[in-house]
Order: structure tokens, then sequence, then C-alpha cells
């Protein structure tokens, strides 16, 4: 069985691109949500491997999302990898005190972001 991903992205060339490199590249399975609140509704009530999450979006932002997703006995212990343009030194001062899988920046390469996936989260092929 494919592993489950669930892309929270408000930017529509991002999730069709990192949707691509999943399905395609990973063979994974990949559910997509253009909000925060789409993407924390389909949280709760589907099963997912990890999460992607991009932190800027105009709802509701990334740390919220995160917030809620660790409040949630159903979410809590569901992986979350940050999907990130945010880089300033304020931004990974906040990154660190939260328990993520880990930050793959953006732009990404999206030939490695499969592997980079594979690395943060100790999958293989």
């Amino acid at each position: 069985m494919p592993q489950r991903i669930l892309l929270i992205e408000d930017e529509a060339r991002i999730r069709a691109v990192v949707q691509a490199c999943l399905e395609d590249l990973g063979g994974w399975e990949v559910q997509l949500a253009e909000s925060g609140t789409e993407g924390l509704n389909l949280a709760i009530q589907q099963l997912f491997d990890v999460i992607l999450l991009d932190i800027s979006m105009p709802d509701i932002d990334g740390f919220q999302i995160y917030n809620t997703l660790q409040a949630t006995p159903r979410t809590q212990a569901v992986s979350i990898i940050l999907l990130t343009a945010k880089t300033l030194p304020s931004d990974h001062d906040r990154f660190a005190q939260m328990d993520v899988a880990g930050i793959i920046l953006k732009p990404f390469n999206p030939l490695l972001l499969c592997q980079q996936i594979r690395d943060i989260l100790g999958w293989t092929e």
C-alpha cells in the first residue's frame, strides 16, 4: 500500500508540481488541500502518513494548523514536514520550537523532493 500524504498548500502551481513528483516519482498517494481550513478538515477525517504543510497561507497559517493538529488526538502522531519559503531568523526560531519531522525550503528541486522526504522520515524505496 502506498504512503498517504496530505499537502496543505495555497499556491496551485506548487500543489501541481508536488503532487506530480510524489505520485509519479515516489509512487505515493497524495491528497491536496488548497487552504488551511480544508487541510485541517482532511487531516481530521482521513488517516495520513505525513502532512506537508505550507506556513504562509491566507486563511489559517501553518503555525495555527500545526498547533491544532498537535492538540487533536487523531492527528498528534502524524509526521509533519514544513514546506516553506520563510527563511528569516525569527521564523527558524519558531520552527525549532515545533516538533516537526523536518523542513523543506522553497524553492525546492522537484527531482529531489521524494528523496528529501524519504531521508527525513527514514522511508526506504
